[in-house]
């Protein structure tokens, strides 16, 4: 599993590509499911490459256990992939075959051509272009995490939002890199999309056009507000900065830290202009669980242009500062925050009105619809 959750289940894909000459096994699978893979590859008399595209062991976990089975077979991996194939399985030099940048394989009718993608999670990643037929074997890039009985993508709206979530989850970290490796295949026509979990795209075109929004510059009028209330003040600011936001045009999410689902907190993160922190204030700093979603945001590095903090505290302490030095990869301008001793007074929601003013200027000022 990954460090966020996958709780709509996902799948291992695994490909064979039969040519007239040589077969070759695209990724294999979690170690927990080799079962499956046995299963799929009974019958299966000869394979020549296996071809690991991404380390991780849930596409890689099961590639000992194929050279075994399959003595002829060489492991064909990128430059970079060498010594980490080398780290986490412990696969003999001897069976390595790397292959360079748009370098191709002919099994006999079919070509395979290897096309580095790094970062898309880690830095080794390749993807796998079928020329003859059009398919884009893309690993864990355009992936999804949702186990369904269907090989195809059935409906984009069914995909989408695990489309989405997934992306947020691993790939927006890794946002202008991504956008780097979309010029890549660019100029290949492609028919098909058969990444590494989730269901294989027919009609590549429309996740391929959401990767190009999620990847750009320009964000969304919209304003992410993760927050927790301990003793409903906070709750009260941030009532307050919901009202004043919708009431001026801007879209808001907001998210009890209490009971959110990270990985929706995470996929809003992907369009928002704006991430304003809703935070209590627990023996002198944030409450753990709205640091919790700063830490997030600075890991996944979201395109948001603003941040603040509304928030309220018992005697002192040092929130906001706290809150701030949490975040160093976001590129914000912070807006003022506005924190209350106690329970707000007229002159902190008025303050509150302030912000949500500031905020959908400064949106309006960028253009962002």
């Amino acid at each position: 599993g990954h460090e966020l959750s996958t709780h709509r289940g996902s799948s291992y894909n695994a490909y064979l590509v039969h040519g007239r000459d040589k077969t070759a096994l695209l990724d294999t699978v979690d170690p927990a499911k080799l079962d499956r893979l046995e299963a799929h590859l009974e019958g299966v008399e000869r394979i020549d490459y296996v071809a690991s595209h991404h380390t991780e062991q849930d596409h890689s976990g099961s590639i000992p256990w194929v050279l075994e089975r399959f003595p002829g077979a060489r492991l064909v991996c990128s430059n970079p992939a060498r010594t980490l194939l080398a780290d986490h399985l412990m696969v003999p030099e001897s069976r390595l075959m790397t292959v360079a940048d748009g370098q191709t394989l002919l099994l006999g009718g079919k070509t395979l051509r290897f096309i580095y993608t790094p970062w898309v999670h880690w830095p080794e990643t390749m993807s796998a272009f079928l020329e003859e037929d059009g398919i884009l074997f893309s690993c864990d890039w355009f992936g999804s995490h949702l186990a369904s009985s269907d090989l195809f993508v059935s409906s984009l709206e069914a995909v989408f939002e695990p489309a989405k979530r997934y992306y947020a989850e691993i790939m927006m970290p890794f946002r202008k890199t991504v956008r780097q490796n979309m010029e890549k295949i660019n100029g290949l026509d492609i028919r098909l999309i058969a990444p590494s979990h989730g269901p294989v795209y027919r009609e590549p075109a429309a996740i391929v056009e959401a990767y190009r929004e999620w990847t750009d510059d320009t964000p969304r009028n919209e304003v992410v507000l993760p927050w927790v209330s301990m003793h409903g003040s906070t709750a009260r600011l941030v009532d307050r900065l919901i009202t004043g936001l919708a009431g001026r045009g801007v879209t808001v999410h907001p998210f009890d830290m209490a009971a959110a689902d990270v990985g929706k907190l995470a996929m809003r993160m992907v369009d928002a202009a704006s991430i304003v922190i809703g935070a209590p204030t627990v023996h002198a700093g944030p409450h753990p669980a709205v640091l919790y979603a700063a830490v997030l945001a600075n890991a996944l590095r979201p395109k948001a242009r603003f941040a603040s903090v509304v928030g309220s505290y018992g005697w002192g302490g040092r929130t906001v500062e706290i809150l701030k030095a949490s975040v160093p990869n976001l590129k914000v301008e912070f807006l003022d925050p506005v924190i209350c001793r106690g329970y707000p007074r007229d002159a902190d929601l008025e303050a509150v009105d302030g912000l949500a003013e500031t905020l959908a200027l400064r949106h309006r000022e960028q253009g962002l619809a």
